[in-house]
């Protein structure tokens, strides 16, 4: 057993290394079918680059792609921004042609690949260099020193050594595990059997400064016995990852997924972001809601003279997919204006843009993509989310977590609001000592039973090493009415918590203290008195106008293919407001789809009065007869459309299969050539027109 374990951990690792030797060998033959302005580019960023800003450009299809790509990977790294120079640009090609200079002598690789070479590349000229080189007893070597940033997880001061490794002119970069203080030694006679002290007091003999750094890169860095140290590996990983601690690579994949989507002028120009998103059932409508948050990290303003006002002209794109369907998408305008006076808060709070929107239950991928004009700048929230089927068990929804709470009216729905309270939350989820803990909790599917003797159980705890505190409160579920969705709202003032990450923990309980269902949720407590939380731009709905979200319902269920809810939110709409004519038309669209043809014509009535909306009368009410065989009255009414409207493909196509239907093949090509020359992506028309051909 023992022996088919280990075999089959054998071809484990090499079936790992062999497909990492195949991804590598990918790389370097995409590398090479570049041009060279392109390949010298990889060179000068090799040390600088992440993996994923790498594995990104190698996927770029076209060189105005690349060139873009490239404009972006210096503007991430500019210590200037809005400045026309970019110095650390300007140092990183001042490195690479100084090394390809100095260090090309003696290796029969280039410069910058050299160990010198690269530790020149990515740390720049050393503070002091000491050569040992024609010191009796030592083999050429030198010692760069150089000052650590403690920011980015480097000691204040190490020194790298170089040496002449077996006599090779090259310089290689010494390693106190592998080499070992003899390789530093000329007279290698005897060493064999001497102790990593002893080794250490031969080279301190000859060079004491040396020895120091023989056996650690931070100099005076000694083990009991003089081994060398174990953390040279890790002390350098951080040196030689230091160029990439700051950059954040997520701006690179919207690149390669964005630059479809998102214009040239902007794809240069990402910003982070703070994002929350939180999925709600809404007391008020029994809905579950989608509602989310973007704070980016950056804002750039403009200014309206005639009103005097400073503003950001926000443009908001949302889709929500389903696999690789796109189920329900939207845009908006989000432009936030405010005075001279806010620029202050504006610029050092930050704004929060928030919005929801119903939503069927399912598996989604949602995308919030946020473009501001004035800077042609973008931002993108991104996240996988579950929304739970009704059921029939009580459940508890995620709890909402927020620093403080606002009063709105009832029939106003806004963005993280339940009832009439809305939860004002920052997507950072911290809070300071002048803050309230707001904690909003939904609970789904309450039973009067359950409302009559069941309580939720409110815990939180810290989550530092040191911080044992942890508080319990219970809320009885019987202080409301009884409604299917309940909500229960609480604020707990936070000014004698510690500054630590805490765990929110939520239990449903029932009237035998039984555990019925549990949420956790978490937020931080801020050491600072006060912060500074993002200012909130938002637009709120009347719930007047619920018809509107019915009709959103109705079009999600129907893209996910579940007709017997789609048909019933089309008709609750359709009770709600029948004079919607635009969920009038997607109703009869839907009700084609499932072969409601009796209904449809009943539907279309409603449209007959109404001037502006005779073609869609006369379209759907000749898809409907078509279907039913009613040919003649078909033609008619697809020949009216036709008549008032002629390039709609859904018409044009019908009339054509209405022709064939009634035996005029002939005049059956000239609708379907013309549906062609509108939308040539059309397979089934193609096949039409095919098996004409051939009668």
């Amino acid at each position: 057993m023992i022996r088919r374990t280990g075999l089959v951990l054998i071809i484990l690792i090499m079936i790992i290394i062999s497909a990492a030797v195949s991804a590598g060998q990918k790389q370097a033959d995409i590398i090479k079918s570049l041009n060279p302005k392109y390949q010298d580019w990889l060179k000068l960023v090799n040390y600088i680059i992440l993996p994923q800003e790498k594995d990104v450009f190698l996927k770029l299809s076209n060189d105005r792609e690349r060139d873009l790509f490239i404009e972006t990977f210096w503007k991430m790294r500019d210590p200037t921004p809005g400045t026309p120079e970019n110095e650390y640009k300007e140092e990183i090609i001042k490195r690479f042609n100084y090394v390809n200079k100095t260090f090309r002598r003696g290796s029969t690789r280039e410069g910058w690949q050299t160990d010198m070479g690269k530790i020149y590349m990515i740390l720049g000229p050393p503070e002091s260099i000491e050569r040992f080189e024609g010191v009796n007893g030592i083999v050429p070597c030198q010692a760069w020193t150089y000052h650590g940033d403690p920011e980015k997880g480097l000691p204040p001061v190490f020194i790298f050594i170089f040496f002449q490794r077996h006599g090779s002119i090259e310089y290689r970069l010494y390693d106190p595990l592998i080499d070992g203080p003899a390789s530093l030694l000329q007279d290698k006679r005897g060493l064999d059997g001497l102790t990593n002290e002893e080794l250490f007091d031969k080279v301190k003999e000859i060079a004491p400064t040396l020895a120091n750094t023989a056996i650690s890169l931070i100099p005076g860095e000694f083990s009991y016995d003089y081994s060398p140290s174990p953390r040279y590996n890790l002390i350098l990983a951080d040196i030689l990852n230091s160029p990439k601690k700051d950059i954040n690579p997520s701006y690179a994949t919207h690149f390669l997924n964005y630059k479809g989507v998102v214009s040239t002028e902007y794809l240069t120009n990402f910003v982070d972001s703070e994002t929350m998103v939180e999925v709600l059932p809404d007391p008020a409508t029994g809905l579950n809601f989608i509602h989310f948050s973007v704070a980016p990290k950056s804002v750039s303003v403009d200014y309206y003279e005639p009103r005097s006002q400073y503003y950001v002209p926000f443009q908001m794109d949302v889709s929500l997919r389903s696999r690789d369907k796109i189920i329900f998408q939207y845009n908006r305008n989000m432009s936030v204006y405010f005075s001279e006076s806010d620029l202050p808060r504006i610029k050092g709070n930050g704004l929060a843009l928030e919005d929801s929107f119903p939503v069927a239950e399912g598996s989604y991928q949602l995308t919030v993509l946020l473009r501001n004009p004035v800077s042609k700048e973008f931002t993108i929230l991104e996240r996988q989310l579950e929304v739970a089927e009704a059921g029939t068990q009580p459940r508890l929804a995620n709890p909402l977590i927020g620093y403080r709470t606002e009063k709105f009216a009832r029939n106003q729905h806004l963005p993280f609001k339940v009832d009439d309270t809305k939860v004002l939350v920052d997507p950072k989820n911290t809070l300071s000592a002048s803050d309230i803990l707001a904690v909003s909790i939904n609970l789904v599917n309450l039973t009067e039973s359950l409302r009559q003797n069941g309580k939720i159980r409110l815990e939180i705890r810290g989550l530092g090493q040191n911080n044992q505190l942890s508080r319990t409160a219970e809320i009885n579920l019987n202080e409301k009415e009884f409604s299917r969705v309940s909500n229960y709202l609480r604020e707990i003032p936070v000014r004698d918590l510690t500054p630590d990450y805490y765990e929110l923990n939520l239990s449903l309980l029932d009237g035998a203290g039984n555990l019925v269902d549990q949420k956790k949720g978490n937020f931080i407590i801020s050491p600072e008195k006060t912060i500074g939380h993002p200012i909130v731009q938002a637009k709120s709905f009347n719930l007047a106008n619920l018809f509107y979200y019915h009709y959103v319902l109705a079009s999600q269920y129907d893209k996910l293919e579940q007709t017997d809810k789609a048909a019933y939110y089309y008709e609750q709409a359709l009770r709600q407001n029948p004079q919607f004519r635009e969920g009038l038309k997607d109703y009869c669209q839907f009700l084609i789809k499932v072969g409601q043809y009796d209904r449809v014509l009943e539907m279309a009535e409603r449209l007959k009065s109404d001037d502006s909306q005779a073609f869609d009368y006369h379209l759907f009410r000749g898809l409907a007869l078509l279907s039913k065989q009613d040919t003649g009255r078909a033609l008619d009414e697809l020949l009216k459309a036709v008549t008032i409207y002629d390039s709609d493909t859904r018409a044009l196509n019908a009339l054509g299969r209405a022709y064939i239907q009634a035996g005029q093949k002939e005049k059956a090509r000239r609708p379907l050539e013309a549906s062609l020359r509108l939308n040539p992506d059309q397979p089934e028309v193609r096949k039409l027109l095919s098996e004409l051909d051939r009668r």
